[in-house]
């Protein structure tokens, strides 16, 4: 396996629990406040959390495709993937943090 795979992996399931928390606390806010604005984000984390889940689940799980991104996909296409992972990881961690401030 390539470090590649292994960083973009480590970045989804990082981002998985960033939006369980964050799905959480907006739908929470929903439920408290009525608001459009929370609404919104809580039907994002939602879209975005099984975006995130379905892309682990392949990474993971799927026995054809697991094995195909860990030995096939050429190292240029994982560089690509993982640093979409990861930045996504960064913009997680800031909402992540404006939402508990």
């Amino acid at each position: 396996m390539s470090l590649w795979f292994d960083v973009a992996r480590l970045s989804v399931g990082v981002n998985v629990a960033l939006l369980l928390a964050l799905v959480w606390v907006w739908g929470r806010n929903y439920a408290e406040f009525r608001s459009k604005h929370a609404l919104g984000l809580a039907m994002f984390g939602v879209f975005l959390l099984g975006e995130n889940a379905f892309a682990l689940y392949i990474y993971l799980v799927d026995p054809m495709l697991s094995v195909w991104f860990a030995s096939d996909v050429p190292a240029i296409a994982w560089r690509g993937m993982m640093a979409l992972h990861v930045l996504q990881t960064l913009g997680l961690l800031f909402l992540v943090w404006i939402t508990w401030d």
